[in-house]
């Protein structure tokens, strides 16, 4: 399978995976040979050095590789935008700047629009994404975020409210990219360090191929209970005794009633709603749950310094185009959505 050229315009990069979640190389289409993977992410993403905040971005279901790097862009746009016209809702960024770098991962999730098509696409991206198949996402993301995170200056090191010289990793995921989001980060959490890319960071953590200072998942596409059944590695002490995934920030999901493709097709498909319309459940840990906010009204550091947080969006992401059967899925590229993005990186300061 070949891919198209990444986008770069606008300060968004992209990366492709083909259908076992291998990256690609975007010269030849061809998969990047696994001892490669570290000389051609240094060779084609190094993180730029005006960046305060770097934000990477695996879009979902139903999803071109040219609108992955679209909506990636969009979400850049409208977080400069509302940082822009109101610093002084983020007052911890006022203080350094907010200068965001977008890395969109895209894979192949296009199918037909409809209960098979959702299924065909849920099936793919478990199977791309799972630690102990043939899928191999988990591991080339948590490589990229490994290497990511060892290019970065270590913002641990700068003095609080005065972070001039680190940048900050940001993990953004929507509808099955969460998943994605997910696996990498729980391999992180299981792997050896002789199989990644180590870097020791702060105290609180063990060495760990990367950690990253926030996780923001849009209407995910994935059991209420995955939490606790799919990813129990999020959390230190799950499977295998390990310290947990290296996450120094929250965990943080929406929802939106008005999202059909995992409240009615993800209901059809799995025999349950999804956390992309109902929220997450209390597995493994009761999630603090809040609504969404507008963009004119602050979050508190103590409604988001929780390891779980759920929001419910449904007041926000209402918009679907006519007649489509996922409705307000892909509603998420809104002023609000960055209102959230940036008060957790104001936070993570």
């Amino acid at each position: 399978m070949t891919s198209s050229r990444p986008l770069t315009s606008n300060f968004v990069a992209a990366i492709d995976l083909d259908e076992t979640g291998w990256l690609l190389d975007e010269d030849t289409g061809e998969p990047v040979a696994e001892h490669h993977l570290a000389r051609y992410f240094s060779e084609r993403l190094a993180p730029p050095s005006w960046a305060t905040d770097i934000i990477v971005y695996v879009h979902g279901w139903q999803t071109s590789p040219r609108s992955a790097a679209r909506a990636a862009n969009r979400l850049r746009d409208l977080s400069e935008h509302a940082f822009i016209t109101s610093p002084n809702r983020y007052p911890r960024l006022a203080e350094g700047g907010f200068r965001p770098w977008m890395l969109a991962v895209r894979w192949p999730s296009s199918s037909r629009v409809g209960r098979s098509g959702y299924e065909r696409i849920r099936e793919r991206a478990h199977a791309m994404g799972a630690r102990h198949g043939t899928g191999y996402a988990a591991h080339v993301i948590g490589r990229l975020l490994g290497y990511l995170d060892a290019e970065r200056p270590n913002p641990a090191g700068a003095q609080v409210l005065a972070n001039r010289e680190g940048q900050w990793l940001h993990l953004v995921g929507h509808s099955f990219g969460c998943r994605f989001l997910c696996e990498a980060v729980q391999w992180a959490a299981e792997a050896s360090l002789g199989d990644t890319l180590s870097w020791t960071v702060a105290e609180e953590l063990p060495s760990r191929p990367f950690t990253a200072d926030s996780m923001l998942l849009f209407q995910m596409a994935a059991p209420r209970s995955a939490f606790g059944s799919l990813f129990p590695s999020l959390l230190p002490g799950g499977d295998g005794g390990h310290d947990g995934a290296p996450l120094r920030g929250p965990v943080v999901t929406t929802y939106s009633r008005h999202d059909r493709a995992t409240g009615f097709w993800h209901l059809r498909a799995e025999g349950e709603r999804g956390i992309g319309h109902s929220g997450m459940a209390s597995v493994p840990l009761e999630p603090y749950r809040i609504r969404m906010r507008r963009a004119v009204e602050r979050y508190p550091f103590d409604i988001l310094n929780h390891r779980f947080v759920s929001i419910d969006a449904s007041d926000f992401y209402v918009r679907g185009k006519r007649l489509n059967p996922a409705g307000a899925h892909s509603d998420h590229l809104r002023l609000e959505s960055a209102h959230l993005l940036l008060s957790l990186a104001d936070w993570s300061r």
